[in-house]
């Protein structure tokens, strides 16, 4: 069978631009590895009536809703490789076949490179985030530090002072200059020298170790992470853009790629991402796909 889309992501993004291909009666397939990018996180902020849901709920329910509608398959798996081109795409999945499509939407995510440091990995996404709008309110405005990994770090100690009394932890990783110190003071923002050893402590808060022994306590921890797409991801072709947040991929306004028949929407198509603005995004690279099966590239 030949599809009119194949989708390479089936999480908020993907599920979005399904659903709008779903019903306009397209015969679609959604390939999807089963790795949401949040899946650490025990509840997501900030999408309007869904505000607190576990995000894994959000996703399954979003998975029955487009697959309620008939022309929609769905693969359990991994997308190996891509060949051909608009009108003619063939997709290797991981078990060794294939499909066939008209046009592909690449919503494959991406992942978070963590700095390296003891106690950190473990913590992702329960006491240690990287976005104040998705976790921040749930800090109960006390104690938040931010982990200084890159120049990135000074945004986030800027800004997190709205949500708590903040410390930023330069860990040998960044120096501020004397405008951004006094930046910080004037946002309230406290600085603390020297490397930190290690995370410790089971929740609901987290302790900074410092390599000279001294211990801060707080109630969650922010990094800025480093994006990656996934290898496939790369292996494409498609036009990237580097940010100091990482690689994504190059979309014009209608998420289309820089090969033609080949959109992409999600956190691999934008440097900040969110289920909110995952799921937006989707809503456009679904319609932008549909409209470039009437009307042509």
């Amino acid at each position: 069978m030949r599809y009119d889309v194949i989708l390479i992501g089936g999480s908020y993004a993907g599920l979005s631009a399904a659903l709008q291909l779903a019903r306009a009666r397209r015969r679609i397939l959604v390939v999807d590895a089963g790795r949401r990018r949040n899946r650490a996180v025990s509840h997501s902020h900030g999408f309007l009536a869904q505000d607190g849901m576990p995000p894994a709920e959000i996703a399954e329910t979003a998975r029955m809703q487009v697959l309620a509608y008939p022309t929609v398959d769905w693969v359990q798996g991994a997308v190996e490789d891509v060949a051909g081109q608009a009108d003619a795409f063939t997709v290797t999945l991981s078990d060794g076949t294939t499909r066939e499509a008209r046009r592909l939407i690449v919503a494959a995510g991406v992942e978070d490179v963590l700095p390296v440091l003891p106690g950190l990995a473990e913590r992702w996404g329960r006491q240690v985030f990287h976005c104040p709008y998705c976790h921040g309110y749930e800090l109960g405005g006390t104690g938040i530090g931010v982990l200084a990994s890159s120049d990135l770090a000074m945004h986030q100690a800027l800004m997190l002072p709205d949500w708590g009394e903040t410390t930023l932890f330069l860990n040998d990783a960044f120096v501020p200059d004397a405008a951004q110190h006094d930046q910080l003071r004037a946002r309230g923002a406290r600085v603390v020298g020297g490397a930190v050893a290690r995370l410790e402590g089971e929740g609901p808060g987290v302790d900074i170790v410092m390599d000279n022994g001294r211990v801060f306590a707080l109630s969650g921890l922010f990094v800025a992470t480093s994006l990656r797409p996934a290898p496939l991801v790369l292996r494409m072709g498609l036009a990237t853009e580097e940010s100091p947040m990482g690689v994504t991929l190059r979309t014009d306004a209608m998420k289309a790629t820089s090969t033609p028949g080949i959109f992409a929407c999600g956190d691999v198509a934008r440097a900040a991402g969110s289920v909110a603005f995952a799921v937006g995004d989707g809503a456009m690279a679904g319609m932008a796909t549909h409209r470039s099966l009437m009307f042509g590239l």
